[in-house]
Order: C-alpha cells, then sequence, then structure tokens
C-alpha cells in the first residue's frame, strides 16, 4: 500500500472502523496467463473508483483499498462494488482480474517491477530474490492511533499470525505447477528477513529501534516503512495485519477483517490493562508459519493460549471464545463462526483452487477465480471432495 490518505480517521467518534487492501492478478482471457498491464488497469479504473485504486509492485497487478468503515456489512458491499469496477475496467483492457495469492499460470519471463523508487530499491537490496516476487495479499487496517498501544498489541497479535495464514490460504499453484503447499506466497515471503512475523517489542521505540538496525544491516529496505506482517502504520493512524492471501470470496475476506478487528480490539484492551503479551520465540513461530503455509487449514499448530497443539479447526474454536466479547460487541460473532462453518465444509481458497484444477486444470482455476470478481456476489465454490477440512478500545473511525 501506498501511503497515501485514503484510511484516515473522521473526528466523529463511534465504533472502531476497519478497512483493507485487496491486491489481484491481471490475466489474459485466452492462456489465462498473469500479462504487466495493471497501470493501464488501474488508471482506467479510477475514473470511478478514484483513490480506491493503485498500480501495485509489479505490473502483473493492481490493488483496491475500501474506505474506513464502521460494520462489516458495510465493508462487504465496499469489496463488491471494488471488484466489480476493477473487473469492468479489466475487462475493457482486454484482460480479467484473478485474486489469487500467486500465479496460477506464470508468464514465462521476470516479473516486471513498477515504476516506482521504493519498488528499485527493494530490487537493488534482494536482487534474485525478486525475480519470481509477484504475490497478491489481503491486508487489513484497524484504526488504532496509539503508537504504543498499537506495537504493544502487535505482541498478542503475532502468535495468532499462522492460523490468520491457514484461514486465508489462497496460492496453492504457482507457474503453472502444485506446489504441493496451501499458501505457497507466505513460503516466497519468509525467504525475505523483513517478511514475517515481527519481533516482540518492549514499546514502539523498541519497535523502531529493530527496524533501524534490520534496515542498518541490510534485512530491509527502509527503516521507517518496515514490512514485518504486523505493522502500526508508518503514516496512518492504524495497526496493519499483511500476513493474508487475497481470498477468492469477498465474503471471506470481510469474515477475516471482522476477526482481525475483534483481535485488535480485544489485544489493545489486554495492553492497556497492563498486559504486553506473550513472549513467544520468534523462530517457533516462523516454525509455525512455515508448518501453516504447507498444511494450511488442513494443518496441526500450536494453540498460542494453551501451548498445545491443536487442529487448525479446533484452534479457531478457541480463537473465537478468545474474541467472542469483541465480536458481539461489533456485531461480527454470526459472521466470524459463519465462516468457520465455511471453511469446516468446503475449505480453504487452496483447496477450492485444487477442486477446479481436478474438474478442468490450469484454465478452470483460473476462470473460477476470475468469477469471484466479475460476479463476486453470487459466484458458487466448487465442492472440495478429497479434501480433509476441520470442522482501551479505539473510539474513532479509521
Amino acid at each position: 500500500m501506498d501511503d497515501s490518505s485514503e484510511m484516515c480517521p473522521g473526528a466523529d467518534g463511534g465504533a472502531v472502523t476497519v478497512g483493507v487492501e485487496e491486491e489481484y492478478f491481471l490475466v489474459r482471457a485466452d492462456t489465462r496467463a498473469v500479462v504487466p498491464v495493471g497501470p493501464r488497469v488501474a488508471d482506467r479504473a479510477a475514473g470511478e473508483l478514484g483513490d480506491l485504486v493503485a498500480r501495485e509492485f509489479t505490473d502483473l497487478q493492481v490493488e483496491v483499498r475500501t474506505p474506513p468503515c464502521a460494520t462489516v456489512d458495510e465493508l462487504h458491499a465496499q469489496l463488491v462494488r471494488l471488484r466489480l469496477a476493477l473487473a469492468a475496467s479489466a475487462v475493457a483492457e482486454g484482460v480479467r482480474a484473478c485474486p489469487s495469492g500467486t500465479p496460477v499460470v506464470g508468464s514465462g519471463t521476470d516479473v516486471p517491477v513498477g515504476d516506482h523508487d521504493r519498488y528499485r530499491v527493494g530490487v537493488e537490496l534482494f536482487r534474485s530474490m525478486m525475480d519470481d516476487f509477484a504475490v497478491c495479499a489481503l491486508h487489513v487496517h484497524v484504526f488504532l492511533p496509539d503508537r504504543e498501544v498499537a506495537a504493544l498489541t502487535g505482541n498478542h497479535l503475532r502468535v495468532w499470525l499462522p492460523l490468520l495464514v491457514e484461514m486465508s490460504a489462497n496460492s496453492p499453484f504457482h507457474d503453472g505447477r502444485d506446489t504441493g503447499f496451501a499458501s505457497w506466497r507466505s513460503v516466497m515471503r519468509l525467504r525475505f528477513p523483513s517478511l514475517g512475523p515481527p519481533p516482540y517489542v518492549e514499546s514502539f521505540d523498541d519497535y523502531r529501534r529493530t527496524a533501524v538496525a534490520m534496515a542498518d544491516v541490510g534485512g530491509m529496505s527502509f527503516a521507517d516503512l518496515p514490512f514485518w506482517d504486523i505493522r502500526p502504520h508508518p503514516s496512518l493512524p492504524t495497526l496493519e495485519v499483511r500476513c493474508m492471501d487475497v481470498p477468492a470470496d469477498p465474503g471471506d475476506s470481510a469474515a477475516i477483517a471482522a476477526i482481525v478487528r475483534a483481535l485488535v480490539v480485544t489485544s489493545a484492551r489486554l495492553v492497556e490493562h497492563g498486559d504486553p503479551g506473550p513472549r513467544s520465540s520468534g523462530e517457533l513461530l516462523r516454525a509455525a508459519y512455515w508448518y501453516a503455509t504447507r498444511d494450511g487449514w488442513r494443518g496441526q499448530g500450536v494453540d498460542p493460549l494453551s501451548g498445545l497443539t491443536l487442529s487448525a479447526p479446533e484452534r479457531g474454536r478457541r480463537l473465537v471464545d478468545h474474541i467472542g466479547a469483541a465480536l458481539e460487541e461489533l456485531g461480527d460473532l454470526e459472521r466470524a463462526t459463519a465462516f468457520f462453518d465455511r471453511l469446516a465444509a468446503r475449505g480453504t481458497g487452496a483447496d477450492r483452487q485444487r477442486a477446479a484444477h481436478r474438474a478442468g486444470g490450469l484454465h478452470a482455476v483460473v476462470d473460477d477465480l476470475v468469477t469471484c470478481t466479475t460476479d463476486p456476489g453470487s459466484a458458487p465454490s466448487p465442492r472440495t471432495t478429497g479434501t480433509r477440512p476441520g470442522t482501551s478500545r479505539a473510539q474513532a473511525p479509521v
């Protein structure tokens, strides 16, 4: 996300607001391969959407951004509107918009990096690691303007990141092959020293010192713009969570946003009551990430509350218990429980992609994903036979 102002808060108080960014690939209608027309599609869509659409790190992609929303119903409606508008602009440019964490069918060439000084610095720093680095994410912003509280809230959230990776996994294919992973996007990100779970910190100053030290040793491009999977946003009054693949279904994006918002609210209240968060090992957390990327919703992982190794569905149930009061208060409990029911019934986006592949190959995978932008309110999920899915609060808007 570029540091623009569309997510900035109003001043009228009210519920904790939430906004999201979604990134999509642009694909050819005939070969279904990704194609570098992101700037053209973004510029065309801007005629209708203004700064709610933007160019991305590579020219294979485009990003949409919701305005800050007081309710997740509003957020969902915004996502549907944005997807439809973007899909129409893509069609007008002779391509299609595809919500997948990695390219299902590659372009056959190195990734074309967008025309931005910040992007070029990243290429200079990480060199050939950037040759195939094209990934699409869901980012969730929750209003939390107190930088100190936001940094410590990240301590509480970081232990839940593997579960968020599991529930959003939507990148089993990469450049025409099944990787054997549920979220290959996450695997690609974990090879970078500055992408992945943030460090445990004692304060916001500690957070900033760590970012400066990482930049000094070449582990990240800019100390003032860290890309950890949780960050107090450098220029917006939000706490941003960045670990999720872009979901196929906008309803899943809305549900994940509701869960993240309730996690932030619950965790910020713990911080305000003097709880700095669990001191989980960074090494073990990265290992848990890796396991989550491979097995997705069918995998096992460590429950942050008990320390027990449990299935993802059981950890999901415990998460709902943990944040249930905030979910109910914000009006999102039913949405969150319905989302976990959907995961139990049909799995994640990774399961959806593999089901489409069994039915019709790679072209069928892309075609199904495209329907999630051209008809985001009604596109059904393919059946996922063969999978084993398990069954102080901020008071102003973002």
